[in-house]
């Protein structure tokens, strides 16, 4: 039986994940442009996928544990289980407003209509500072 672990296939947190795993002596088959990869000296396979998706893979069984950042956890709202922090990949969401715009507090933003594309997290957000806003 081999342990199956999805990390994103690009982007920022693909370089640390699989140096993380060859620091840990795992030897992986070359991952590049593939959907998996498995581990020469380990009962490992690594499974590529979009960071959005990790989460549901996780959830549904087909990895059994999976690297991808923490708003990606909270977004898409499955239910894992969040077990360490690996000390890379940062991620800071911010909101911004058009600089002609006053603002002075997150209350300037009640009735004012937010694209976003962490809609789960900015609801949480809003709620929690008691503002109305279309999301």
């Amino acid at each position: 039986m081999k342990l199956k672990i999805a990390i994103q296939k690009s982007g920022r947190l693909y370089e640390d994940s699989v140096r993380l795993l060859r620091e840990s002596g795992i030897e992986l088959s070359n991952g590049i442009n593939k959907l998996r990869a498995e581990a020469y000296n380990f009962p490992l396979e690594v499974l590529f996928l979009r960071d959005d998706d990790i989460p549901q893979y996780v959830e549904d069984g087909v990895a059994d544990a999976g690297i991808v950042g923490e708003n990606i956890i909270y977004e898409t709202n499955k239910k894992i289980k969040f077990i360490e922090k690996l000390g890379f990949g940062k991620c800071r969401l911010s909101i911004a407003v058009p600089k002609n715009e006053s603002y002075k507090s997150i209350k300037d933003l009640k009735g004012k209509k937010i694209a976003t594309s962490y809609p789960v997290i900015l609801s949480k957000f809003m709620k929690s500072k008691r503002v109305q806003a279309r999301i």
